[in-house]
This record gives C-alpha cells, sequence and structure tokens, in this order.
C-alpha cells in the first residue's frame, strides 16, 4: 500500500497531478486486485507511455486544502531469485556491439544524460576496465554494481531529483536514486544500454510500516534481455524488487507529481507509507 498526504494552511488550487504507482506486469508478475482511491473530488484518465508504463493522470475542479492518494495493489511474484542469465555468445566478453537492429532501438538508453562532470565519472570507471581490455560481461557489471556501496555511504535524501554522478562520486553519499543514476551513467559511458527504474523492494526483517520506494538500473543484454542492478546492495535485482516504471532518464518517473497554486507562505506535508504483504 501506498498513501501520500498533502496538507495545505489555505485551499489551493491543484493542477493536474501524475500517478506512477502501479507495478509493471509481465512474466514475472500479474496483477491480482489493484484499488485507487483519491481525495478531494477528482476525475482520473489512465494511460501507457512510450515505455509501457501505466499512468494515470488525475484533475481536479476545486479548490482544497488537502490532498490524499491512497494505491493498494496485490501481486503474484514468481520469481523469488534472480534468474540465470543466459548470455548469447556475441556479448559474453566486453567489449562487445549490439547488433545493428538492436542498436537501432536501444540507442536512446546508450547516451549519457549528465555530461557534465563526466571526466571524474570516466576516471572512476578504468578502475573497472581500461580500454584494450577483455573482460566477461557479467563480471565487470557486477564489480561495477558491487563497487558502489562498497566504495559509497548510503543516505535517505528527500530533495527533488537526482545528483550527478560526479556530485555522488565526490560526495561520497547518496539515495538509491543517486546510486542507480550513477550505474545507469557508468554503463551507458561503457557503450551499454541502461534505463532508470523505480518501484518498491521488500524487506523481510522490516515492519511493514517502514517499507519505502526503491529505485534500481537495469541493462540490456542480447539473449537475456533487461537484467536488473540494485546498485544499493550491490546485488543483481530478483523477486523481492517490484518494477513500477522505467524510463531514459531518472528524474521523469516519480511516484506522484504535480503542483498547486495558492499564497506564497503555503506549505504543504507529505506522508508515504509503503507497506507490503507475503503469502
Amino acid at each position: 500500500m501506498h498513501k501520500t498526504r498533502y496538507r495545505y494552511p489555505h485551499p489551493v488550487k491543484l493542477h493536474a497531478h501524475k500517478l506512477m504507482l502501479r507495478p509493471r506486469e509481465g512474466h514475472d508478475i500479474r496483477i491480482f486486485t489493484s484499488r485507487l482511491s483519491i481525495q478531494p473530488e477528482h476525475a482520473i484518465h489512465w494511460h501507457r507511455d512510450a515505455h509501457g508504463n501505466s499512468v494515470a493522470v488525475v484533475t481536479f475542479q476545486n479548490e482544497s486544502d488537502f490532498l490524499e492518494f491512497d494505491s493498494e495493489v496485490v501481486i503474484d511474484h514468481y520469481e523469488d531469485v534472480p534468474a540465470d542469465v543466459r548470455l548469447d555468445p556475441r556479448v559474453q566478453q566486453f567489449p562487445f556491439q549490439y547488433d545493428v537492429g538492436e542498436r537501432e532501438d536501444l540507442l536512446p538508453y546508450m547516451l549519457p544524460v549528465f555530461t557534465r562532470g563526466a571526466e571524474a565519472l570516466k576516471d572512476w570507471i578504468e578502475g573497472f576496465w581500461k580500454p584494450g581490455q577483455s573482460l566477461p560481461t557479467l563480471d565487470l557489471l557486477n564489480q561495477i554494481n558491487e563497487a558502489i556501496p562498497g566504495q559509497l555511504q548510503y543516505g535517505r535524501r528527500e530533495a527533488v531529483g537526482v545528483q550527478r554522478p560526479a556530485e555522488t562520486l565526490k560526495k561520497g553519499t547518496g539515495s538509491c536514486r543517486d546510486f542507480a543514476t550513477l550505474f545507469m551513467e557508468a554503463c551507458r559511458h561503457l557503450g551499454l544500454a541502461a534505463r532508470f527504474v523505480s518501484g518498491y523492494r521488500y524487506e523481510a526483517n522490516l515492519p511493514l510500516a517502514d517499507g519505502a520506494t526503491h529505485a534500481w538500473c537495469e541493462v540490456y543484454l542480447t539473449g537475456t534481455g533487461w537484467r536488473g542492478f540494485d546498485s544499493t546492495a550491490g546485488q543483481r535485482v530478483g523477486g523481492d524488487h517490484i518494477a513500477v516504471a522505467v524510463a531514459r532518464h531518472p528524474e521523469w518517473i516519480p511516484p506522484v507529481s504535480g503542483s498547486y497554486h495558492g499564497q506564497a507562505k503555503s506549505q504543504m506535508e507529505v506522508e508515504v507509507q509503503v507497506t507490503q504483504q507475503t503469502s
């Protein structure tokens, strides 16, 4: 269950809000039931974006001093551990080139987003691979993924957006979305197709009320498709990860986004709860 609460000291005009809270269905995830409750009075329009994400656009007619979104989704998840990755022989050793057909489709995911400070990122990447070397592709990806939590300190960060990879490396700390962005951009600088993923991660040792949104990265590997790497944990993505949305840019898929118009001193209070149940 994902709950978001906004409170305003005075009624405000609520502009359209975009929700990305519904998990991505596939061969490993099936939605059993889904309920979305929204206050105040509203109209809702559902569609799928260019990445196949399920998007709800919510519009409001009247001013309000509060805004609430409650999303409850029950899913069946069929993949409890990371599946065996069976790479096409052509991509088992790095460096490699995607074939022409794949490359045309993957090109947007191969272009780095954050070009400022790219030299710092390239220098960091050389700690894992230098031009002229040949390494098993999965070994290289695992080393980079494991190095991020090994070298950097995780910390929750409430600020909007993500840190540039160079900034994360310089500060030595970042949130899950910062770590996912660092891994994604590292892959792109190596010529690999990578995309940002937002969703949830279930941790059995945490109380249900302590759940939270999460972010990781997927890399496209010929023969096995998009494969997830969680750079917060330094592990491959498995059945404890529930993807909600994917995008080329890490700032395009927040769970809830929107704006309001009101008095200059208006403040909003946000409460997000994510609870999960297993059976």
